[in-house]
């Protein structure tokens, strides 16, 4: 009876140390600036370090090899500093510049030209609904994390979309909602940067990596298809991870669920379901995505592709690779077009146009982080 009382007294004693562990957290947390002020702040901090540094004459060893370009005759990288005429000169004239030639600026932007396309005609979604609705009763927690995961492709649409269609999807099978709400947000969240397609992100990463390595070797060039295989294989790592937490540990551990509440979302779960106008227009998608892909195949597959490697006929460093982007935006578009021409959602060529306005309307903030961000990479 002792160690029985001792463990209720000390329940809730322990629930309240956690509790107040996590508005530490979150207090901590919240103390944090925004994105941008960050990266304003670490641009004064390299200005400060650089006119410290400078002034006391600092160097280092240069990693590169001897007749490396940009090698100093000493062997020695001296630090340039930015408080003085020079360094605020060289500011001033190239902040347009270190703006618009910031790698991931660009790629990002024309990737979501024709992601775009297929989210807001609608493609994107009907492809998650009929992914995670056409599951079977014992592989829909697999389903639900793995349809998290892709869902990056199209930005935060799975945000929006999946997690509370997967909690209605969990409802309707007697299952506890929160542990589908659960699984679809460690899909979207935990698996953000995985995926079986390039989508926006790689793009961005790449580009930033790109101008990290530049630092070193000017030439050195990185395409968004870096992370492939590493992001194929954590797709379907991940999903496997988070289907089997969701159903061994996070739902044991949310109690019993009242099955008598189930029929309650039967209706809602069905109207989720894909209507013969949007499974014509995925049928017809698929046939556009079958063509595109035919087409990209015999620009780089054939030893004659006009996009392989100019000099050396391979793959690796060819046009191809190079223009992923480029790639990336027809692969979405197309079938995106074809999926509205089907369903309604794009009539002409204005709908288009709209699409593609409303998507860049949305990344100001990312415009404006950016520009940040690549004033520090300048200045580093």
């Amino acid at each position: 009876m002792h160690s029985s009382t001792t463990e209720q007294q000390g329940g809730p004693q322990k629930r309240t140390l956690f509790t107040r562990f996590l508005d530490t957290v979150e207090w901590l947390g919240n103390l944090l600036p925004h994105p941008v002020t960050l990266f304003a702040i670490f641009c004064v901090a390299i200005l400060l370090a650089s006119g410290i540094a400078g002034y006391f004459d600092l160097a280092v060893a240069d990693p590169r090899p001897e007749g490396a370009k940009g090698r100093a005759a000493d062997g020695m990288i001296y630090v340039q500093s930015l408080l003085n005429a020079e360094g605020l000169q060289m500011i001033v004239t190239n902040l347009v510049k270190n703006f618009t030639g910031f790698a991931p600026l660009g790629t990002v932007l024309v990737a979501m030209l024709g992601v775009s396309v297929a989210e807001h005609s609608g493609l994107l979604s009907a492809s998650m609904r009929g992914l995670v609705m056409g599951a079977s009763r014992r592989t829909v927690t697999f389903t639900i994390v793995f349809a998290g995961i892709i869902s990056n492709t199209a930005s935060e649409l799975g945000y929006v979309v999946l997690i509370p269609l997967a909690a209605m999807i969990f409802h309707s099978l007697g299952r506890h909602p929160l542990a589908g709400l659960a699984a679809a947000f460690a899909g979207v969240s935990g698996g953000y940067s995985a995926n079986l397609l390039l989508g926006t992100v790689d793009p961005l990463l790449s580009g930033i990596t790109e101008s990290a390595a530049q630092m070193i070797d000017p030439d050195y060039s990185v395409g968004p298809e870096m992370n492939w295989y590493f992001m194929f294989v954590s797709t379907f790592f991940i999903a496997f991870v988070g289907a089997w937490i969701t159903d061994k540990i996070v739902e044991p551990k949310l109690g019993q669920y009242d099955h008598d509440q189930a029929s309650e979302d039967v209706a809602a779960a069905s109207a989720s379901k894909l209507n013969d106008d949007e499974k014509r227009g995925l049928r017809n998608a698929g046939i556009a995505v079958l063509i595109v892909s035919g087409i990209l195949a015999l620009t780089i597959v054939p030893e004659w592709g006009p996009l392989r490697h100019p000099e050396t006929n391979e793959v690796a460093g060819s046009p191809f690779l190079k223009g992923i982007v480029a790639f990336i935006m027809v692969f979405f578009a197309v079938p995106g077009i074809v999926f509205g021409r089907t369903v309604g959602t794009i009539n002409n060529d204005r709908d288009v146009i709209d699409s593609m306005s409303k998507s860049m309307s949305a990344m100001g903030m990312y415009i404006v982080l950016v520009f940040f961000a690549a004033q520090f990479v300048a200045f580093f």
